[in-house]
């Protein structure tokens, strides 16, 4: 028994998605929404953080938004986005959250 098989360069021509395709398209759109919900994340922590600015609970707040920075830091590198500077210029992190994580 035969099967039709189109090749992948007839596939690429017609615009037919093959499975593997299909599958890699669906993997990146999943990779885009979770990081952006990361940063989603990263953005309240640091909006929390912001107004507290001393005083009760603000430990508490300070590593919320380190844990919610660290988390989304190493999605990123996961992903092979590698540039922390350019993320800590984004997003506006502060130096007291960065120093919790290690980084000079």
């Amino acid at each position: 028994m035969s099967s039709l098989h189109m090749s992948a360069s007839l596939a690429r021509r017609l615009g037919v998605e093959t499975g593997d395709a299909a599958f890699r398209h669906e993997l990146l759109e999943e990779q885009a929404a979770s990081l952006g919900r990361a940063g989603r994340k990263v953005e309240a922590a640091l909006a929390a953080l912001a107004s507290h600015p001393g005083g009760e609970g603000r430990p508490a707040v300070l590593k919320a938004a380190t844990d919610a920075v660290w988390a989304f830091l190493v999605q990123r590198e996961v992903m092979g986005l590698r540039d922390r500077n350019a993320v800590v210029a984004q997003y506006g992190i502060p130096r007291e959250v960065m120093v919790r994580l290690g980084a000079r």
